[in-house]
């Protein structure tokens, strides 16, 4: 039998069909990872925007944190984020800053009995005009 010579550096690659299975498994386990847990961040950015856009607000220093809380919940609902609890804010005054804590966590179910847990924690502290 004759042997086909091939240039240096592009001899045929054989592949299995074993192996490009297990690639596709792998790529599209982390694609299904990214879309179970990739709302959680997108909620958490359109909350941390909200958050950080109190900043300047006229009279938030002399506002009350029921005000506060109030004011962001009308936020919150105006980016549509209904799924977040606003009880997980803690407002505190602070001479005429207003010290704004985030602590919560998002559970997602990924596949049968197995569960995402992310955990957010964010602290802002805001003056009013």
């Amino acid at each position: 039998m004759k042997q086909m010579k091939h240039p240096i550096g592009l001899q045929p690659q054989s592949g299995s069909g074993l192996t490009m299975l297990i690639v596709a498994l792998f790529f599209g386990s982390l694609l299904a990872l990214g879309l179970k847990i990739g709302p959680a961040y997108l909620d958490d950015f359109t909350i941390q925007e909200a958050l950080e856009g109190l900043d300047g607000t006229d009279g938030l220093s002399r506002m009350g944190p029921a005000e506060v809380r109030n004011l962001i919940n009308r936020r919150l609902s105006v980016n549509n984020l209904s799924g977040f609890d606003a009880k997980q804010i803690s407002i505190e005054k602070n001479g005429e800053f207003v010290v704004i804590k985030v602590d919560y966590e998002v559970r997602n179910n990924l596949f049968g009995n197995v569960d995402t847990i992310v955990h957010f924690q964010h602290e802002y502290e805001l003056k009013g005009q």
